[in-house]
C-alpha cells in the first residue's frame, strides 16, 4: 500500500492592501523627510561654484598631467609645444607672406605673423580640447562624483600653460627681429587674461554641446579654420578692409571678432610698429565684454546640464 504524503501548505500571498503605495509627490516628500536626494542632482549655482573652487588643486594637477603626457610618446617631447606653432607660422609665411604677398605694406611682418599664430593657436586648441572634455574622460565622469566643469576648465588651463611655455620662443623671435622689451609688453598680461576667460567659456559651451551631440566635434575643425581666416592671423585686416572692399557691417564684424581683437591687442603690446591707431575704437572694452559674456554664459550653460553628463 503506497502512502501519500500531503503537499506542504502554500504560503498565503500577501494581500495587495498590505503593500504601501505612494503617489510620486508623496515619494518625493518621503525622501526629503529622510534627507534623501537625487543621485547626481544639479546643485545651485553658488554651491556649484564653491564645489568647483574646492577642486582647484585637482584642476591644476589634472591640467599639468595632461600637458606632460601630451607629447610623452614623441622623442622631442615637450619641444613640440614650441615647434608646432613655429612650423605653422613658417608654412603660413611662405604661402601667404611670399606666394600671396600679404606681407606687402605690413611692417615687421614676421613678428606680426608669429604673434598671430601663437595667440590664435591658444583659442583654437582650447575649443578643440573642449570638444573632448566629457567624451574623452567618460570613465572618470561615471566613476567619481565631482563638478564636471572641472574638466573643461582644466583643459583650458592646460592650453594656457602650453601658451606660457611657448611665449619664450615668441620672445626670442621678437628680439631677433628687433622688437625689444618696452613697458607696453606688460599689456600682454591683461590681454591674455581676457582671452583665457573667453576661451574657457567657449570651451565649456562646446563641451556641453559635444557631450550631447558628438558629431559637433567633427565640424569644429572646419568652423575654426573659417574663423582663423577671418581673424587676420596671416594678414592685416586693417589693410584688407581699406576703401570700399566690403560693406561697413562686414568690416565692423571682422574688426570686433573676438579672436581678431585678442590677436591685435597682443600685437599692439609686443610690436613697436603696431600702433593704437590700428586697433578699432574701444578695443579693450569690447574684448573685456567678450570675455565676461562668454565666460559667464558658457559656465551657466554648462552647469544647467550638470546632471546629464555621463548618463545613458
Amino acid at each position: 500500500m503506497v502512502s501519500q504524503t500531503a503537499a506542504p501548505p502554500t504560503p498565503a500571498s500577501t494581500p495587495a492592501q498590505d503593500v504601501p503605495t505612494y503617489a510620486p509627490g508623496e515619494l518625493a516628500a518621503l525622501a526629503a523627510r529622510h534627507g534623501l536626494t537625487v543621485s547626481g542632482a544639479r546643485p545651485t549655482l553658488p554651491a556649484y561654484i564653491r564645489q568647483l573652487w574646492g577642486r582647484r588643486h585637482f584642476i591644476a594637477a589634472f591640467a599639468t598631467a595632461k600637458l606632460t603626457a601630451q607629447y610623452s610618446q614623441a622623442k622631442l617631447g615637450q619641444i613640440w609645444q614650441i615647434m608646432t606653432p613655429l612650423l605653422n607660422a613658417t608654412v603660413y609665411y611662405f604661402i601667404f607672406g611670399v606666394l600671396m604677398n600679404t606681407k606687402h605694406g605690413v611692417e615687421d611682418f614676421v613678428p606680426f605673423l608669429v604673434t598671430g599664430v601663437f595667440i590664435w593657436t591658444f583659442t583654437a586648441s582650447s575649443i578643440t580640447a573642449g570638444t573632448r572634455a566629457i567624451s574623452g574622460n567618460i570613465g572618470l565622469v561615471r566613476a567619481l562624483h565631482f563638478p564636471r566643469a572641472s574638466l573643461p576648465v582644466a583643459l583650458a588651463l592646460q592650453q594656457l600653460q602650453q601658451l606660457l611655455f611657448s611665449l619664450g620662443a615668441l620672445a626670442v623671435i621678437l628680439l631677433a627681429f628687433g622688437q625689444y622689451p618696452r613697458p607696453s609688453w606688460l599689456l600682454a598680461v591683461p590681454a591674455l587674461a581676457l582671452q583665457a576667460v573667453f576661451n574657457t567659456g567657449v570651451s565649456m559651451a562646446v563641451a556641453r554641446l559635444t557631450a550631447k551631440t558628438p558629431d559637433i566635434a567633427q565640424l569644429t575643425p572646419f568652423v575654426l579654420r573659417t574663423w582663423m581666416y577671418s581673424s587676420g592671423v596671416m594678414w592685416s585686416l586693417d589693410h584688407l578692409l581699406k576703401g570700399d572692399r566690403a560693406p561697413h557691417v562686414v568690416m565692423v564684424a571682422l574688426e570686433y571678432n573676438p579672436a581678431a581683437l585678442f590677436i591685435n591687442l597682443m600685437r599692439y603690446a609686443l610690436i613697436d610698429s603696431y600702433t593704437w591707431a590700428q586697433l578699432p575704437p574701444y578695443a579693450w572694452a569690447v574684448a573685456a565684454g567678450w570675455a565676461l559674456l562668454c565666460g559667464v554664459a558658457g559656465f551657466v550653460y554648462f552647469w544647467k546640464a550638470e546632471e546629464t553628463y555621463g548618463r545613458g
